[in-house]
């Protein structure tokens, strides 16, 4: 029986490529896009159902044609944040970018906050790294 489930669950659903998703930036994601992708992927499905020259063909097109439209809606949704940063108002814009690029290059590894022989949690990086240099 769960031979037979894990068969009808796989024409239905088709297989997954065994990686996980990663978080996509979907701020530039449009319609159009939207539409191709979900073209790209049903053909994906057609294709891992019957391995046909015709149904490879028809999903390598689908694949350049969804690539061609993310590339292209990137490019103008880009074209478009470089215009509204170079306004007086996007100056403020500049900073919280900066600042949210700055935040994503820290190292999320590193302990923020130790305990000091007394006890007491210290949590700003220069008293952190005093602490750490006692041991070392």
């Amino acid at each position: 029986m769960a031979s037979c489930i894990r068969k009808v669950a796989k024409e239905v659903l088709g297989e997954s490529k065994g990686f996980a998703p990663h978080q996509k930036e979907s701020w530039w994601w449009d319609e159009e896009v939207q539409t191709k992708v979900k073209a790209k992927k049903e053909c994906c499905k057609a294709l891992y159902k019957d391995r046909t020259d015709e149904n490879g063909e028809r999903y390598r097109k689908a694949k350049q044609e969804a690539k061609k439209a993310v590339r292209e809606a990137k490019l103008a949704a880009y074209d478009d944040m470089y215009k509204r940063l170079d306004t007086k108002e996007g100056e403020l814009d500049i900073y919280k970018l900066a600042r949210a690029r700055e935040k994503k290059t820290r190292d999320l590894n590193q302990v923020r906050c130790i305990k000091d022989e007394d006890g007491n949690v210290l949590a700003t990086e220069n008293a952190v790294k005093d602490r750490w240099r006692l041991f070392s």
